[in-house]
């Protein structure tokens, strides 16, 4: 029997409380529109049972919106339980979080001064992407934001009835906009739109939520017992990245107009934050010189920024000077926004501010003037998190990416040596690997191009190249600061990445030093399969020993970034050993590195699923292998993911104070304790070599793909105008050829949620039954291995959100009966076995130990039956329509598709 956990009742019966009054609000929507029966089928409001079958667009709709409904009254119960857990026990109970993590860091017995080593090395970057997987539309997430603000002020106890009615009457207008919102995208977005998405929460939330989440580190740092002034003085412990615009690994709508233009907006996006970051200090810095004398550093401050601006015709100097008369600290903020504004319309002016160093070096001269009047508080107040979100958002929003992979990198560097007469007949990808090294190393001695200016050598080089061209322009134009990596997708040897030199050298994006050549950009590997994960440490060593690589890596802190795939190691290989892989693969890179005085920093390309690498952010740091983190780490954020993390103020706080805390203890860990014992690893080698015969056994059975396209909605998913990406990488109906997203999403909805979770059973039964005594050690490493505690509840995590009943159901699409049969019994049994060796393994059941997660489930899951049963009628009749060759028909019913689609999608949370 699990204890009574009374701050957990208490968030449960708060979230049944709100979740009732919306479903009574978005009732009363629907009966005042003419549908008073689908009023009645509201979930937790009417009844599901009984429904039917029988596609409904509408009431997938309604329900759509009811689970959205649910979703943002589990963010607020969330919050409300976090606030009220701190107030019962103290800041140190939320896990994850500051208090609890420099709790964890003193108990290393940790100084003052060891602790700020940590902190100063600390650098956490999110790096938002534009995978296919977010499904709601901008105007949908708009329409959440004001009714989580509305159920905000609902919970206000001093508000009249009077006031309370009519906020209800300001929720059902939302709810009714929500309604008559179509929620699906009936084109697919552009790659500009996700960028405009991106840059909403670029400027509108991480600023303020990366502020807030400092302030709470500085509170934090002061309750246990340190000077504030040290921890005042850290740079900012996160910033972010972004592939939208860079990532053309299969995109072909990514080029390079579309690079140059993302460029351009994030550097906008940037200048409007420090703009508005100027305009607040303007409004909070009255101070007038009839109350304190004008120090002469401010005086000298004004006269240089005005100096600066004369030569600008555009701008009305007397009138800023004159306004702010007696008060100059006003003044010299106006005229730094001038420079700012200028950068913004007219950046080629030289008044201009160029890069942000130079608005930095005014913030510090600006915080001297305040500390000579005595106005230090001024200082820690506003400058100090003023210069801290410049550090951290410059004049670039986020660092932008560029991902290519090493098959197009290869036929752009063949068409480029067949213009230069230096091919033969053979294409260079039969050419042996020494033979294709010896032609780059030669290449690398001489800065001459292969290409006169403005020829051309094929489709591949040119697109390349022109990439390329537009990193070298604002590289020359603006400095280094937003541009990122460029990263080698299927990074299989050391020649795809010294490639990439050659072709950055074609493009003029390259250096010639006395030494030779060196590339400004990093170079970065991607190693996806296990194979590649395999091969990993072979090939950085050969790249690290390479003349052009060491002459490119920063001279003062040489750090190499890799990149590591969740995604397609997992659809490669199966869960248990993709994971396991990817552990190995770290401890062994890092490894190489050290042994060439460089640090290893690793870039973690997770989803937004258990099957792509998802899992709660403290675990997931906890659990990363010892030694691997030296403080700077970069996670791609994926699809809806960022929504459901930063969407709110609340949420985003929270989850950036997750990832800067926990990287802060975790990096503590890594440098300050010795290594976990290895007597698992050949536990755990041999799980991981079971589980992925089981897993592989299953895809490459006859007749598989025959089973996947009808057993899940993989045909239609790749309708689904959900993202500008392609759901494949050259349009063939493969396995290998499928992109990894849609793989998990389909699997996803027809609840199998097979790559979570499928041939970890099979591998610790056979354990199990093969060495008892192994398997009691693993149960008893649990306690101490974080790794495996979180793979192991990771997938857990996966088998309780499967249904079986569901598989069937879905399975019955499957027109060949001996193909059904035997697919769905094999996946059936492999279900039943996991769930049963997992609770054995873990001593209990999943809803006894994880009770929170089981009632969220529980709760959805009579809801998330209604719209199964009616998407499989939907898929019935739909493929029926394509077999007889009713085009128009199947055309016809495509919306009811995507409806049903984002309804399952905001019902299980997740995409792909």
């Amino acid at each position: 029997m699990t204890p009574t956990n009374p701050l957990r009742e208490h968030g449960f019966r708060l979230l049944e409380d709100e979740l009732k009054f919306l479903m009574e609000a978005f009732a009363n929507v629907l009966r005042r529109l003419g549908e008073p029966d689908l009023a009645k089928k509201l979930p937790w409001a009417g009844k599901c049972e009984g429904i039917g079958d029988a596609p409904d667009r509408a009431l997938g709709q309604a329900y759509s919106i009811a689970f959205q409904m649910l979703n943002i009254v589990e963010e607020r119960a969330a919050a409300q339980v976090r606030r009220l857990r701190e107030k019962e026990r103290g800041p140190e109970a939320e896990k994850g979080l500051w208090p609890d993590n420099l709790k964890q860091m003193q108990e290393l017995g940790l100084s003052q001064e060891e602790l700020i080593g940590v902190l100063r090395d600390v650098l956490v970057e999110p790096v938002l992407t534009a995978h296919p997987t977010e499904a709601k539309r901008e105007t949908v997430r708009e329409l959440h934001l004001e009714i989580y603000s509305l159920m905000n002020r609902h919970e206000n106890p001093s508000y009249t009835p009077r006031e309370q009615l009519r906020l209800q009457g300001h929720l059902e207008t939302r709810l009714e906009n929500l309604w008559r919102t179509g929620e699906i995208h009936v084109t697919r977005p552009t790659i500009d739109a996700e960028l405009q998405n991106a840059l909403h929460y670029l400027r509108e939330v991480f600023p303020e939520a990366l502020s807030r989440a400092h302030i709470h580190l500085r509170e934090a740092w002061i309750s246990a017992g340190y000077e504030a002034a040290v921890v005042d003085e850290l740079p900012p412990l996160l910033r972010f990245g972004t592939w939208i615009g860079g990532d053309r690994d299969g995109h072909p709508f990514v080029t390079a107009e579309v690079t140059a233009r993302s460029l351009k907006s994030l550097r906008k996006n940037a200048l409007r934050i420090q703009r508005r970051s100027l305009e607040r200090l303007a409004v909070q810095s009255p101070l007038s010189s009839l109350f304190q004398k004008t120090p002469q550093v401010l005086e000298d401050l004004i006269e240089r920024l005005t100096s600066g601006l004369q030569a600008e015709s555009t701008l009305d100097l007397t009138y800023i000077l004159e306004r702010n008369k007696e008060e100059p600290w006003r003044a010299a903020i106006y005229l730094m926004r001038a420079k700012v504004v200028l950068a913004m319309e007219k950046p080629e002016s030289p008044a201009a501010y160029k890069e942000a160093p130079q608005l930095d070096a005014d913030l510090v001269a600006y915080a001297e003037s305040l500390e000579a009047v005595g106005a230090g508080g001024l200082v820690k107040e506003l400058i100090v998190p003023f210069r801290r979100q410049l550090k951290a958002f410059g004049f670039h929003s986020a660092i932008l990416d560029v991902r290519q992979n090493s098959a197009f990198h290869e036929k752009a560097l063949d068409q480029l040596l067949r213009a230069a007469g230096l091919m033969d007949d053979r294409p260079l990808s039969e050419w042996p690997l020494e033979e294709k090294r010896a032609l780059l190393c030669r290449e690398f001695l001489s800065p001459r191009p292969f290409l006169a200016p403005g020829m051309s050598a094929g489709p591949e080089a040119d697109t390349v190249l022109a990439c390329y061209r537009v990193i070298a322009d604002h590289l020359h134009t603006y400095g280094s600061a937003g541009l990122g990596a460029l990263i080698v997708s299927m990074t299989k040897n050391v020649e795809d990445l010294l490639t990439v030199y050659l072709l950055a050298r074609e493009a003029g994006l390259t250096e010639w030093t006395p030494e030779g050549l060196r590339c400004p950009l990093p170079v970065t590997p991607l190693f996806e399969t296990m194979d590649d994960l395999e091969a990993g440490p072979g090939i950085v060593e050969a790249f690290l020993k390479h003349p052009v690589t060491r002459r490119s890596l920063h001279p003062e802190n040489p750090t190499l970034q890799i990149m590591v795939g969740y995604s397609d190691s997992n659809k490669d290989c199966g869960i248990l050993a993709s994971q396991w892989a990817l552990h190995r693969a770290q401890t062994q890179l890092s490894a190489t590195c050290q042994s060439h005085g460089v640090k290893a920093v690793f870039f973690h390309g997770r989803g937004g699923t258990v099957g792509r690498g998802a899992g709660p952010t403290h675990w997931f740091m906890e659990a990363l292998p010892q030694g691997s983190l030296g403080g700077w780490l970069r996670m791609t954020e994926q699809g809806e993911t960022i929504a459901q993390k930063y969407a709110h103020l609340g949420s985003a706080v929270y989850n950036i104070e997750l990832l800067m805390a926990s990287a802060a203890s975790a990096t503590a860990r890594h440098r300050h304790s010795k290594s976990a014992p290895a007597a698992i690893h050949a536990i755990m080698d041999g799980l991981a070599e079971s589980s992925m015969l089981t897993y592989r056994s299953l895809l490459h059975a006859p007749d598989f793909m025959k089973f996947y396209r009808s057993a899940t909605p993989i045909d239609a998913l790749e309708h689904a105008r959900i993202g500008s990406r392609p759901s494949r990488r050259t349009g063939q109906a493969t396995l290998d050829d499928l992109r990894a997203i849609p793989w998990v999403f389909s699997w996803t909805q027809s609840r199998f949620y097979l790559p979570g979770w499928f041939g970890a059973g099979s591998a610790l039964v056979s354990l199990r039954e093969s060495s008892t005594s192994n398997f009691e050690a693993l149960r008893g490493y649990l306690k101490e291995s974080a790794f495996l505690r979180y793979v192991l509840t990771n997938i857990e995590s996966s088998l309780v959100s499967a249904n079986g009943e569901l598989m069937s159901l879905y399975a019955s699409l499957v027109p060949d009966i001996a193909v059904r049969d035997s697919f769905l019994g094999t996946i059936l049994t492999e279900f039943a076995r996991t769930r049963e060796v997992l609770e054995d393994l873990f001593q209990g059941t999943f809803a006894e130990r994880r009770p929170r997660l089981a009632y969220t489930l529980e709760i959805r899951e009579e809801p998330l039956r209604v719209l199964h049963h009616q998407q499989v009628s939907l898929l019935r009749e739909w493929r029926a329509c394509l077999a007889a060759g009713e085009n128009e028909g199947a055309e016809a019913m495509l919306p009811d598709l995507l409806v049903s689609i984002n309804a399952l999608a905001s019902g299980l949370r997740t995409t792909g």
